[in-house]
């Protein structure tokens, strides 16, 4: 079954990303395959979350499994059941515990890619709090009162957490820049919600407050934050965090395991429900979780807690845990993905797929012969393989896909020389084609 006709836009942000083998940042509905069971307890998740519950999973998978893929897809998903979400990736200078800034820059990034619903791209922090502000203006010329009022009244709940007076005070002060046009209060208001002030000098001569995010209240912030969406309508908060391997990848003991207990402080709130409307999701591979020198299976309270279910075995599967193992995808799951793609790379319409149905099992074979059995365990090169087939075909009117595959398979037997007759122009793009 072929997609509708798809919109050049959406076919070039899929086509081109995967042919650079990195993952599209939309139309993952597109080529979507497989994952049932793991997006059914996502999307549970998320029901729990906007109950007022919490959640935590960490999604594993080998390198180029579609982890990232999946944290993408589930995020739309999110977005859609009216949660807030926010996604960063880890990397030397952005790390969940810290002293020299790591943790306020990841808050930062976190903050600069929140998204809604209707703005699905990052940048949504001026609309949540304008719908928040809103919601209290008509409040407010409902009862009378100012809407200065009504935003504290509706922001008391957060001042017993950590920076909740000043939070409501920031809030309240981009209500004034609102209301008074200005523009330069309204945007230190959202540089302090950011995480973007370096400094409390500059936060309280901009705003008037005495505290600004820090590596010390990371967490907590968020937290925080979790409890204002919820107060500006929105279903509860969703947390994506990629690249995990990263805090494996520290050499200091003492800064690896200090990131391994803020991870902890993490799971026990989640499990135990004292997080409200906050939900994580944790991307990494098998070494950082199983490793029992460096990973998080070095960290005894964490190994007991993710440990995995000793009855699960011989094919049973349990997703109840906060580990999801991306389990790999069955070559009927895979083959659907490479029909997929074919509908995308031709925009939907029938009249221009490249390749017949018969063409994909043989390219599969191909792979299986190149790579072996891995090539549908972490797809992303048997992806790129098939894509650039496709612009050969694109590009070569006259070549056929089956003198393709053939000539690659005889310069990978021959160490590299062929006798096989191939068109005029086409050596650079079979170089690209090879696995």
């Amino acid at each position: 079954m072929t997609n509708p006709t798809i919109r050049p836009k959406d076919r070039d942000a899929v086509i081109q990303s995967l042919r650079a083998g990195v993952v599209p940042r939309a139309g993952q509905h597109l080529i979507q395959v497989g994952r049932k069971h793991e997006v059914e307890t996502m999307v549970a998740d998320m029901d729990r979350i906007a109950d007022g519950g919490s959640s935590i999973r960490f999604v594993i998978g080998e390198y180029g499994a579609g982890k990232t893929f999946f944290l993408n897809l589930i995020r739309a998903v999110a977005m859609e059941k009216k949660l807030v979400t926010a996604n960063a990736d880890l990397n030397p200078d952005r790390r969940l515990h810290a002293t020299g800034g790591q943790a306020r820059s990841l808050y930062a990034e976190l903050m600069r890619n929140l998204s809604t619903r209707t703005k699905t791209d990052g940048g949504a922090m001026a609309g949540i709090v304008e719908r928040f502000i809103g919601t209290a203006k008509a409040e407010a010329e409902a009862s009378g009162k100012t809407a200065e009022a009504v935003i504290r009244e509706k922001l008391a709940q957060l001042t017993e957490m950590v920076n909740g007076f000043d939070f409501a005070d920031v809030i309240a002060a981009y209500c004034r820049g609102f209301e008074e046009g200005n523009e330069t209060l309204k945007s230190d208001a959202i540089r302090w919600l950011r995480g973007e002030f370096v400094t409390k000098t500059d936060a309280r001569l901009a705003l008037g407050v005495r505290t600004i995010v820090d590596d010390a209240s990371f967490y907590d912030q968020l937290k925080l934050f979790a409890r204002f969406v919820c107060l500006a309508g929105y279903s509860g908060f969703l947390v994506c965090l990629d690249e995990l391997v990263n805090l494996y990848k520290l050499s200091n003991t003492q800064a690896r395991n200090a990131n391994y207990e803020q991870i902890l402080r993490i799971l026990n709130d989640s499990l135990q429900g004292t997080a409200v409307g906050l939900g994580f999701i944790l991307g990494g591979t098998p070494e950082f979780l199983m490793d029992t020198r460096r990973g998080l299976y070095s960290y005894p309270a964490l190994q007991s807690r993710l440990a995995e279910n000793t009855f699960a075995k011989a094919g049973l599967v349990d997703y109840s845990g906060p580990v999801v193992r991306l389990s790999s995808l069955a070559p009927e799951d895979f083959y659907v993905l490479l029909q997929k793609l074919r509908d995308v790379y031709a925009y939907g319409k029938p009249e221009n797929f490249l390749l017949p149905d018969s063409a994909i099992e043989p390219f599969m074979q191909h792979c299986s012969r190149k790579v072996g059995d891995s090539y549908f365990r972490t797809p992303r090169t048997t992806i790129t393989a098939f894509i650039n087939l496709l612009a050969v075909l694109e590009q070569n009117p006259g070549a056929q896909w089956q003198t393709l595959l053939d000539a690659v398979q005889l310069t990978a037997d021959t160490g590299g020389s062929s006798d096989q007759t191939v068109e005029p122009g086409m050596d650079d793009e079979l170089a690209s084609f090879k696995l």
